[in-house]
């Protein structure tokens, strides 16, 4: 169960979670394109608004969750997890 486990967070949470973070800013530029390819459509401005602010809210909520459990994992010195990679290296003693 534990290689299961290991194996779905190393090849499907871990890669969804970079493609949120690239949709995210796709999504600002996006918006950055409408805003500057529309200087005088004032409808097409505001939804080019629109999409930044959004853009950076989701860009700024994956970047504070990171950032949250990075200070977690250093205040209680858990070095034996790697967010990055999706491991756990801690070995847990046999269950008689």
């Amino acid at each position: 169960m534990d290689a299961f486990i290991a194996k779905l967070d190393k090849f499907i949470v871990n890669p969804l979670i970079g493609l949120l973070f690239a949709l995210a800013i796709l999504y600002f530029v996006y918006g950055v394109a409408q805003f500057i390819f529309n200087p005088d459509n004032e409808e097409q401005k505001t939804n080019g608004k629109n999409h930044m602010v959004w853009g950076i809210i989701g860009i700024t909520i994956m970047m504070g969750v990171w950032t949250l459990l990075d200070m977690v994992l250093k205040t209680f010195n858990i070095t034996y997890v790697n967010p990055e990679n999706g491991t756990v290296d801690r070995q847990l003693p046999p269950i008689d």
